[in-house]
């Protein structure tokens, strides 16, 4: 899901955590991820994003452990997210798993 740069001030305060990659040389941000949580049960790990020209160089892992680190702080252990299709080889040497016999779905209406 895409956000309008309007909309970063209300992601960042709606987060449990929220990490931001800078390069040091231009001060630009390069990288983020957030992660929602009630912060006592579990945690979900969403828009994690790193600009191409940067990809490949750790950034990625680098949010994500971050963001896994707070929430392990706070006591909280179950961490899932949803991956994009051919981003699992990203997820899995960190330490995400697929989850066996769960299916993720989404709401489109009917309600």
């Amino acid at each position: 899901m895409e956000h309008r740069a309007e909309d970063l001030p209300h992601l960042i305060r709606g987060s449990f955590a929220f990490a931001v990659a800078a390069d040091i040389a231009t001060g630009r941000a390069v990288g983020m991820g957030r992660i929602i949580s009630d912060g006592i049960s579990d945690a979900y790990i969403q828009d994690v994003v790193v600009l191409p020209e940067y990809r490949k160089s750790g950034i990625g892992r680098d949010i994500v452990s971050i963001l896994i680190g707070h929430c392990l702080q706070a006591g909280i252990t179950w961490i899932a997210l949803i991956a994009e299709p051919g981003t699992e080889k990203f997820y899995l040497p960190i330490g995400f798993r697929l989850m066996e016999r769960h299916i993720p779905l989404i709401y489109r209406g009917e309600h």
